[in-house]
């Protein structure tokens, strides 16, 4: 089974864990706009979509903003190899797909 982040980096953020009464539940755990994008449960394995995750008990920014870090965490180079050609960094894609399942699930209703 793979991995969330909050699995991986054993941080105690998402919903039910050890770390949410002193930190607080991290974005990556609730964020259900991106549930199921490389496998994940909400943005567990695309944290690095979500603006305002945690990492090392630091809030941080969008994508742009912290590229360098995240180019170095293990779990996002994890996900990136896990991924191969499936690997997306932007959300566009992902938001699109969203948009058009949607649509059609509105359609067949």
């Amino acid at each position: 089974m793979k991995k969330n982040c909050w699995e991986f980096k054993n941080c105690g953020r998402e919903p039910g864990g050890r770390h949410v009464f002193e930190l607080g539940l991290c974005r990556a755990a609730t964020e259900v706009r991106f549930d199921g994008v490389h496998e994940g449960k909400n943005a567990g394995r695309a944290c690095w979509i979500v603006a305002g995750t945690s990492c090392k008990e630091e809030v941080q920014g969008i994508f742009a903003q912290r590229r360098k870090s995240c180019a170095t965490c293990d779990f996002y180079r994890t996900i990136k190899g896990e991924e191969g050609s499936k690997f997306r960094v932007s959300p566009a894609p992902f938001e699109a797909w969203r948009m058009l399942s949607d649509v059609l699930c509105a359609k067949t209703k």
